[in-house]
């Protein structure tokens, strides 16, 4: 199918560095991307779905060519047998194989969050999970849940679907700009269950199949697909091998079933992980129980995996890949760990200072004020109702609540040791696991 977007003047409304996806996509042969998100502690007031800032989206031009194994010249179609598995590595060497990933995260895994946990080790990241269906039908929808900067890289574009052809017609939209179009076949939640899409297509292989051949037959980057475990091994390895044979190139591997939910009581079965690994001939990374920095070597021991997924701990410590660790998970460890050169209310304020520069829906920010003040909050409860009473909030109003609870005293600093924190270099970027 031959896919093109007409050239549409730009908005005069935004800033003429920052084009709108229409203008992206009516010159294909510039790289670049849009990207937002939504999250929602206390029942989110209308003025939260406003973006942070009088231009809609920022975005950069991506100038470098692309030279992918992926599209130099054929489709990858052309790619059968030992062909495409040499071709998955081939790229996957050209990313630099990173290892330590940010999720995909409904709502949260935003540009300026992406933005940041790069700044701190992260070598890679998922955008949020997009709906391909709303995605192509809806330009609202694709500028303000799609956005990217030309640092954004390597970049998964994860979506869910359960129609090829429409999932085709999405990821069409984002090639140029991603380094995998990533399937999503492990959602748990039940709007996932209702829209027949995520972890609830494991009860129809056929059509996952499908999904998967579609996208690697017609799709100049390679495709990616992040997958749970059955309940029984030997189907989730025929499951893992039947992704590759249709296509996959890279295999993201969470270790929990679908009925399990709850990341915090319920382990990720690493064994699983490594049988995964063990029987594909493509990259698989790990997803589960990466709780700090040293579960990520452990991770990467146990399942032999090239890299490691966290989510849920990135959203509360965005500097765990850098080392750190709050105060919880240095109770018991052996030794070793010091008081960092920062806390959570320093990375919050980084955050925002990219959200001034990414703008993204004030709900999205709302929703990473309470992941990553949660602890202090707690302790001072009457700042947390002062900021859901506020039914706008403004960045004057967050730096100032900031600066409130600094000179409330209070100290909960975030924790590294020797080794770890001497690996942060000097503009702030971590060297990662080596």
């Amino acid at each position: 199918m031959k896919f093109k977007i007409p050239p549409i003047p730009l908005n005069s409304s935004r800033n003429s560095c920052f084009p709108s996806f229409k203008s992206l996509m009516a010159s294909s042969l510039t790289q670049t991307q849009t990207l937002t998100i939504h999250s929602d502690p206390p029942q989110p007031d209308p003025e939260d779905d406003l973006i942070c800032s009088d231009q809609q989206q920022q975005q950069l031009l991506l100038s470098s060519p692309d030279t992918s194994p992926f599209s130099l010249g054929s489709l990858t179609r052309c790619l059968t047998g030992e062909s495409h598995i040499d071709r998955a590595w081939a790229h996957w060497l050209k990313l630099g194989r990173p290892k330590l990933i940010v999720a995909p995260m409904v709502d949260n895994s935003e540009l300026p969050f992406r933005m940041l946990c790069r700044k701190y080790g992260a070598e890679a990241a998922y955008t949020p999970m997009l709906h391909s269906r709303i995605f192509t039908e809806t330009e609202k929808y694709r500028d303000q849940e799609f956005t990217t900067c030309k640092e954004d890289r390597p970049l998964f574009v994860q979506f869910c679907a359960n129609d090829p052809d429409i999932l085709l017609e999405a990821a069409k939209r984002v090639q140029p700009f991603c380094d995998y179009v990533d399937i999503n076949l492990g959602c748990p939640q039940r709007i996932a269950k209702r829209g027949n899409y995520g972890a609830f297509l494991m009860d129809n292989l056929p059509l996952v199949k499908s999904l998967v051949q579609k996208l690697a037959l017609n799709l100049q980057v390679p495709v990616s697909c992040k997958i749970r475990v059955f309940p029984d091994l030997q189907v989730t390895i025929n499951y893992a091998k039947m992704l590759e044979e249709a296509g996959c190139s890279l295999l993201a591997v969470h270790g929990r079933t679908r009925d399990e939910k709850d990341g915090k009581k319920i382990r990720a079965d690493w064994n699983a992980i490594r049988a995964v690994k063990d029987a594909l001939r493509i990259p698989v990374l790990a997803n589960g129980n990466i709780r700090h920095i040293d579960d990520v070597q452990n991770c990467l021991e146990e399942t032999g995996a090239e890299g490691v997924l966290s989510a849920e701990s990135l959203l509360e410590n965005p500097a765990l890949f850098a080392g750190y660790r709050t105060g919880e998970w240095v109770v018991g460890c052996k030794g070793g760990d010091k008081v960092g050169n920062l806390d959570q209310t320093d990375l919050l304020v980084e955050y925002l200072k990219l959200c001034e520069r990414y703008p993204v829906p004030w709900r999205m920010i709302r929703a990473h004020v309470h992941k990553m003040l949660g602890d202090w909050f707690r302790l001072h409860p009457h700042v947390r109702e002062d900021l859901n009473a506020q039914s706008k909030l403004t960045f004057e109003f967050l730096y100032n609540m900031v600066d409130q609870l600094r000179e409330l005293g209070t100290k909960m600093p975030l924790y590294t040791k020797d080794s770890h924190e001497d690996r942060v270099l000097a503009n702030g970027l971590a060297t990662g696991i080596v």
